[in-house]
């Protein structure tokens, strides 16, 4: 059998050997339809026959690509040319060349061929790009300028029109000269060595002179305090004195140890122990046996959960339902008083009509109370303007009087002893201004306690 199929092989394999079966390719497919099941969508495109259709579509974009569209959309002058005879081509052609004639004399105006490559020949216009004609809020802006257009129609003038209106009335003031630049050419030179005397009211000359001030700020223009630098002492603190002068200035400095005092006792009395605070023999006899003696319980505690009301949950009331009626009677009596509430409030509001000339003197009354508020505050912001404020953690604390007793006033400037400091003084002036905080002396505190060594060389011993 194998060799049989060997001399078959061999015998095909000759170049005359000549098949007795057709050499037609579609001979070998058999001429039953093929049964394709059509309910699945993957074997539609696989078994479906649908080259017309793209056929049909090839020869649509091939006219668009050469024609620009459909043949059958085009006018009868786009697709056929009126024949007039040999005499006019000729005419035509002549004039074509006396053209070409006039070209070749001047520049050559063909085109290359790598710009040839590179033309668009299709006649399909390009895909129309859709964002570039996007605009963002586009939806707003219509609304927006319907908007416009319905209140233009009314004669209403809308709110930033109305601000770009009074800016531009603004700008039209007149403005402050402004210094021009340094690299004006047209600027007149200045000589500042020159002998000639120039106009000094000029910013221009003054800026360069260097004899046009700085801008001062206006708030260094305002004191922080209305207190004068230097403050006069009373007339009781001269030397030589009137009797009446000087006893007014120890009356004002009695008063301020008197106020000295009552802060210090303040201070005393509240750190004090009262009498009945302090112990005795018999309350610390009692603290001491506190604990040791027990005391006879006659009476017993009552057990948990009994009551007067009985046994365990006695006091506690459970609510009844209420009933269809009860419900209707509450609701009707919560209506009326809703009902009767409405009606005086009603009343009371026709009542204030009669009510004109009181309400009037009522409102008089508190416009005159809050002018008072007013003034009274007003009073208070200027009396604060004399006083120091606080600038810092520490509160302003004044100097004491410098004042000499009746004994020790002298009756020459000879015999004077001098008292206080001027530094001081000055110091403390500027605190009471508000120019500086208040400050203490810093202390010395050190940071790590001192060390003691005993030293055990023999040179210490003596």
């Amino acid at each position: 059998m194998a060799a049989a199929r060997k001399l078959k092989h061999m015998v095909a394999s000759q170049p005359g050997f000549l098949s007795l079966k057709s050499s037609d390719p579609t001979s070998g497919v058999s001429s039953r339809r093929k049964r394709v099941s059509k309910n699945k969508k993957k074997n539609w495109n696989k078994h479906s026959d649908i080259r017309d259709v793209e056929d049909f579509l090839e020869d649509i974009r091939h006219q668009e690509r050469t024609t620009g569209g459909l043949l059958a959309e085009k006018s009868d002058d786009n697709l056929f040319f009126l024949d007039v005879g040999e005499q006019q081509q000729k005419d035509d052609h002549k004039a074509s060349e006396q053209v070409k004639d006039k070209k070749k004399k001047g520049k050559s105006q063909r085109p290359l061929r790598i710009d040839l490559i590179l033309q668009h020949d299709s006649l399909v216009p390009p895909i129309k790009d859709v964002l570039a004609y996007q605009q963002p809020n586009a939806k707003k802006l219509r609304h927006r300028l319907k908007r416009l257009e319905h209140l233009a129609a009314k004669g209403v003038i809308p709110r930033t029109q109305r601000k770009a209106l009074n800016r531009q009335i603004s700008n039209t003031t007149p403005k402050k000269a402004v210094t021009e630049a340094n690299n004006n050419p047209k600027r007149e030179y200045y000589d500042i060595w020159g002998l000639e005397s120039k106009n000094t009211a000029d910013p221009w000359y003054l800026q360069q002179t260097g004899k046009k001030p700085v801008k001062r700020p206006e708030k260094l223009n305002e004191k922080p305090s209305i207190l004068p630098a230097v403050e006069v002492i009373a007339p009781g603190g001269s030397y030589n004195p009137d009797f009446f002068s000087h006893q007014a200035l120890l009356q004002e400095a009695h008063n301020v140890e008197v106020k000295k005092k009552k802060v210090k006792d303040k201070i005393n009395r509240q750190l004090s122990v009262k009498k009945a605070d302090k112990a005795t023999q018999e309350t610390v006899f009692h603290e001491e046996v506190e604990g040791l003696v027990e005391e006879d319980e006659d009476e017993e505690m009552p057990a948990v959960g009994e009551e007067e009301g009985g046994g365990v949950g006695g006091g506690i009331a459970l609510a009844e339902k209420k009933t269809e009626k009860q419900r209707k009677k509450e609701k009707a009596a919560k209506m009326k008083e809703q009902q009767r509430l409405a009606e005086k409030y009603q009343t009371s509001k026709r009542q204030q009509l009669f009510q004109f000339r009181s309400i009037k003197d009522t409102i008089k009354q508190q416009e005159k109370r809050t002018a008072a508020r007013q003034e009274k505050r007003k009073a208070k912001m200027e009396a604060e303007k004399s006083q120091p404020r606080r600038l810092g953690k520490l509160k302003f604390h004044p100097e004491d009087l410098e004042i000499k007793l009746s004994d020790e006033l002298t009756s020459s400037l000879r015999q004077l002893k001098p008292e206080g400091s001027i530094l001081k003084d000055r110091f403390k002036s500027l605190q009471k201004r508000n120019l500086i905080e208040p400050r203490e002396r810093a202390k010395f505190k050190r940071k790590y306690k001192l060390k003691y060594a005993e030293k055990r060389a023999f040179k210490a011993i003596t």
